[in-house]
């Protein structure tokens, strides 16, 4: 399965989670940017969920392309926060939340890789069934 979601990639990460304390016990919240995050990842990722669940292990291809400026070349790696763990995180808790399989512990291969892009930019999401 392979799909493409043209969109401004968050750069708001799971790792970004606030804490606040109620009644002496620390609370972790998200902070606005990272629930709109969520909340935008979770709308593009619903529409291109598979019909069932992945199972079994799991390879996993995700290609970010965030807009180039003046100082960058199309197709040029991105070298700058956030980074591709910090990112990942987030994508993967969405992506277990839409249903594209039961547990992201299930993604046994990842290749991450970010790069500045002209426009089309967006994420590039590629999920392989491993062999048993």
């Amino acid at each position: 399965m392979q799909f493409f979601i043209a969109m401004t990639p968050p750069t708001s990460t799971a790792q970004m989670k606030k804490i606040r304390v109620v009644k002496g016990k620390p609370i972790l919240y998200d902070p606005p940017a990272v629930k709109e995050a969520r909340n935008t990842l979770n709308a593009y990722l619903s529409v291109n969920k598979p019909v069932e669940p992945f199972i079994g292990a799991i390879s996993l291809r995700v290609l970010w392309l965030f807009p180039r400026g003046k100082t960058h070349q199309n197709g040029e790696w991105r070298i700058t926060k956030p980074d591709t763990d910090n990112l990942q995180k987030l994508l993967k808790d969405c992506m277990t939340k839409c249903g594209f399989w039961k547990d992201d512990a299930q993604v046994a291969r990842e290749i991450i890789e970010k790069r500045w892009a002209d426009e089309p930019c967006g994420i590039y999401i590629e999920i392989e069934k491993l062999e048993e």
